[in-house]
Parts: C-alpha cells; structure tokens; sequence
C-alpha cells in the first residue's frame, strides 16, 4: 500500500467510478506518493499549516498506470525514495481514506487509524 495526501474536498469530488487526477500529474508527469515511513516528510514540507488533508490509501496492484519509487522531487541527498504514480488514481484503487490534521505543534504523524494497516 501507498499513500497520497490530498485536500478532502479535491477527493470528495471524485465520482466513484472516477479518477483522481491532481495538479502534479499536469505540472510533473506524475503522482506524489509516499510510503507509511514517509509521509510526514512531504506534510510538512508540501502542507504545513493546512487541516484539511486526508490520506488516500492505495493499492498498487489496483492502479492501471505506472508506479516508479523514484527519488525526492526535488531531490535531496541522503532523502528516501517515494513511490510517483504516472497517470491518475482509479477511485477502485483507494481502498481507505483517513483524516491527516496535524498535530498541535504543527508537524504531522501517521495517523493510529493507519498504523496496523497493511503496508
């Protein structure tokens, strides 16, 4: 599974049978994604101060384009891979959603609904 943040009116705007085609895959090519180790890295880079993210939890073997983990965009030395989507997300391959606020001191966390989930 991956995860990708997004504002929850961008994804309660998707119909069902939809897909999720955000800025990125226009401005980059691709899906910013990250992996339930990473995600508090783009949070707080991308999305500090903002409360209202969610987290798309995505299953890989659901999507229909490619995933490549691929360096940090931009890259960093010593930064972790993320995984980057090239082509928008079925809303068949969203298997949860999860509210992403940050914490009080403003950094982010995986959220305790995601921590055993299957990864």
């Amino acid at each position: 599974m991956i995860l990708h943040i997004c504002p929850e009116a961008d994804w309660a705007a998707v119909p069902g049978d939809g897909e999720y085609r955000p800025a990125s895959l226009d401005d980059v090519g691709f899906v910013h994604c990250s992996d339930f180790g990473t995600v508090q890295f783009p949070a707080e880079r991308v999305f500090a101060g903002r409360t209202d993210l969610i987290l798309l939890v995505i299953d890989p073997a659901r999507l229909d384009v490619p995933l490549r983990w691929e360096p940090a965009d931009p890259p960093e030395p010593g930064a972790p891979w993320f995984p980057h989507v090239y082509g928008p997300i079925p809303a068949a391959a969203v298997t949860r959603t999860c509210a992403f606020p940050p914490e009080l001191d403003g950094t982010f966390r995986l959220p305790k609904a995601l921590h055993e989930y299957p990864a």
